[in-house]
């Protein structure tokens, strides 16, 4: 669907609250076609991403460990150390 968002399921740490916005966020602008909300658009915009992160978070607890990790890191880790 959308190449800039990546897979957080099985993240060595977790996926982070952050992470998980980021990638809500990528998925409303490309549903959308909004990439910068304006005053009409922002706040069904904010709510759509505050609703996708949440549900986001519920599914990355309920579904069961991966047995591989993903084959790409999101964007904020790559090229930096995990500390």
């Amino acid at each position: 669907m959308c190449r800039s968002i990546t897979t957080l399921r099985g993240l060595e740490p977790a996926a982070t609250p952050d992470e998980i916005e980021a990638a809500a966020r990528q998925f409303v602008r490309k549903v959308s076609g909004i990439r910068h909300p304006t005053s009409n658009t922002e706040e069904p915009f904010a709510r759509a991403v505050a609703e996708i992160t949440e549900s986001a978070q519920r599914l990355l607890i309920d579904l069961p460990a991966r047995k591989q990790p993903p084959t790409t890191v999101p964007p904020n880790r790559r090229g930096h150390p995990i500390s």
